[in-house]
């Protein structure tokens, strides 16, 4: 495979700073291009002196279209400007890896039209663990419909979602595999006096604190015994990694459909 060359979205963030510190160590991944918001105050540093990785010859810019202009492939982790980058991406025949989970139902449905001539993945999370642990929760969930399902998850206390991305994710496929609709059956902590837990329902708790870089963990319960599904990162690397590993794998997909991480795997 020849070099990709990418641009990353999003890279002064402390997972944008992660992906250029590991393109520029890759042996196959070139850095093209990196973006942040308008008024960042890094703006025009060198991307990789502020990933902590040495002169990389790339300056954070606020200019989309330039750093594209240079690039085989976006990796975007921002928040804001998702879809409008990813159609400027498309069009200029860049493959696109998401990895931002504040997206609208509306957001997604314009992904699904641009994933009709544009290579897309877009997962909620990008770790190969949580990824095994998504096929696992549906294989269980099937395999158990009869038992509770409670949903934890715990993050650092500057993360500003919840609850998290993959914790929703998580309870969609357990609600998929017992074909329910997620959304209808969730139920987001309890306080008071709110009678017994009903057979249907799926909860899920957020919390926050300190540093955690992510744990998540999905109980399936029934008189006598549980079941506990976790999964723990100790790095944002290991997110990192994969969403690289989408670039790869997106450098010989074929459009028609937003990928995620399960078709990167092969699990699906």
């Amino acid at each position: 495979m020849s070099e990709v060359r990418v641009c990353v979205i999003g890279a002064a963030g402390r997972m944008g700073r992660r992906l250029v510190a590991l393109i520029m160590e890759s042996e196959d991944l070139v850095l093209s291009g990196a973006v942040e918001a308008p008024g960042n105050p890094l703006l025009g540093a060198d991307a990789g002196e502020v990933a902590g990785s040495g002169k990389a010859g790339v300056k954070l810019t606020d200019n989309v279209d330039e750093a594209l202009a240079t690039s085989d492939a976006v990796i975007n982790f921002s928040i804001a400007g998702v879809v409008e980058s990813t159609r400027k991406a498309v069009a200029k025949n860049c493959s696109v890896v998401i990895g931002t989970t504040a997206l609208t139902d509306a957001d997604k449905a314009e992904l699904a039209q641009m994933a009709e001539t544009g290579r897309i993945v877009f997962a909620p999370n990008y770790s190969v663990g949580v990824n095994l642990l998504f096929h696992l929760a549906g294989m269980v969930g099937k395999l158990l419909a009869d038992y509770d399902c409670e949903i934890v998850e715990m993050h650092h206390n500057q993360k500003k979602d919840a609850p998290s991305g993959t914790a929703e994710r998580l309870g969609e496929v357990v609600a998929a595999a017992r074909e329910q609709a997620y959304k209808e059956v969730v139920r987001h902590g309890r306080e008071g006096i709110v009678g017994a837990r009903t057979a249907s329902e799926i909860g899920m708790h957020s919390l926050r604190g300190g540093d955690v870089v992510g744990d998540h963990t999905v109980v399936f319960a029934t008189g006598g015994e549980r079941v506990e599904l976790t999964h723990k990162a100790s790095s944002r690397d290991t997110f990192a990694k994969g969403a690289l590993r989408a670039v790869r794998f997106l450098q010989s997909a074929a459009p028609g459909k937003v990928y995620d991480m399960q078709d990167v795997l092969g699990l699906r």
